[in-house]
């Protein structure tokens, strides 16, 4: 069902029944699903940026952010208020336009990615039949605005940055597609609900991490090289290149650097609680329950709770995956480039090939079990 279509129908009569035109009512509804996706992509970076604060803090054995509203929680709006009132600044030999689009170029395709995140049955902006196709698209445009931004800045630490991002991110992109394409190959679609749909019934133990034992690894490796955290985060290594591509940035250019960073860490652990943690399906298979106590699945208050819970599944997994990579930023030691590329083009590369075919032949042979 493409609940994205039913939400919007029912606003649209909604405004109807009030004595707008129907142009006008479509008019009101283009935006929303994109302010809506603006609004909560931002909320979920300020709590990982406060997150990050306090965890960082606390594996340091330190308080962290503390002062600014309770516990700290304001330290990351004053930290962007910051950021948009500083003064933008444009070398004088850089060339400005690319110096300008390229953190556009970095943040807009992370953002549009959040189009096709469903956090429940009916609770997706757009579920298209081919969604996490468009994922692996869209993510493989932000490399390119790395590069110009390392380019255009006439910088040789930010063009070693933007080199490094270039490269990282050829190296990854592959082994992440393979990765997924086992799982579209299990649920036969590339729609996030069907791949979600494709695990419930069973609880936990439907989910394709039991079943992807090697591709739920190689994803989260390939995943945090593509958000370059630690221990992949060689084109902003402080130590070596300054800061990378963003050297030269300031305000607020370097402010969309940083939430785009953000903003990619949520989704990467996102997709990964869809295609592999059940995404809004409860570790319990709350149907069958609900049929063994003798409450129907048409009841309503059971489907307000099935909502609800459905919600707060998704963003529980998700922000556990964020608790897991920021915890890995200071446990592990950063890799040397050709550590990095070595990993990804002679381990993962082979490995992901691998469980490909795998899966292929474990469908044939043993289809229930593999979605065939």
């Amino acid at each position: 069902m493409n609940s994205g279509i039913d939400l919007q129908g029912s606003f649209i009569e909604s405004l109807k029944d009030l004595g707008l035109p129907g142009d006008v009512a479509k008019a009101i509804w283009l935006p929303l699903p994109l302010l809506l996706m603006i609004i909560g992509a931002t909320v979920g970076v300020l709590v990982v940026v406060w997150l990050e604060r306090k965890i960082s803090a606390a594996a340091q054995q330190r308080i962290g952010p503390e002062y600014a509203g309770p516990l700290g929680v304001l330290q990351p709006v004053a930290d962007g208020l910051k950021l948009v009132f500083k003064e933008d600044i444009i070398p004088a030999k850089a060339d400005s336009i690319l110096f300008t689009l390229g953190p556009a170029i970095v943040v807009i395709p992370v953002f549009l990615s959040y189009l096709i995140v469903p956090f429940g049955q009916n609770l997706v902006i757009t579920d298209l039949n081919v969604g996490i196709f468009l994922w692996i698209a869209l993510s493989s445009i932000a490399p390119i605005g790395l590069l110009m931004s390392g380019y255009a800045s006439n910088n040789k630490y930010a063009l070693l940055g933007g080199l490094r991002a270039a490269a990282q991110s050829i190296s990854y992109e592959i082994p992440l597609a393979l990765s997924v394409l086992a799982i579209v190959m299990m649920s036969n679609s590339l729609s996030t609900i069907d791949i979600v749909n494709q695990q419930s019934g069973y609880g936990i133990l439907g989910w394709n991490i039991w079943r992807q034992p090697a591709g739920f690894l190689i994803f989260w490796i390939a995943a945090l090289a593509e958000c370059e955290r630690l221990p992949f985060d060689l084109p902003e290594a402080e130590e070596e290149l300054v800061a990378g591509y963003q050297t030269e940035y300031s305000g607020m250019k370097f402010g969309l650097f940083y939430v785009g960073s953000y903003v990619n860490l949520v989704l990467s652990a996102l997709i990964f609680a869809i295609l592999y943690l059940g995404g809004w399906e409860f570790p319990l298979p709350l149907d069958k329950l609900a049929g063994w106590i003798g409450v129907s699945e048409n009841t309503p208050w059971l489907q307000v709770i099935t909502a609800s819970l459905g919600i707060m599944m998704t963003i529980l997994k998700a922000y556990f995956l964020v608790f897991i990579a920021i915890l890995l930023r200071w446990t592990l030691p950063r890799v040397r480039i050709d550590q990095l590329l070595d990993l990804g083009w002679k381990f993962l590369l082979p490995v992901s090939l691998a469980n490909l075919l795998i899966t292929a032949a474990l469908k044939l042979a043993f289809p229930v079990a593999f979605g065939g």
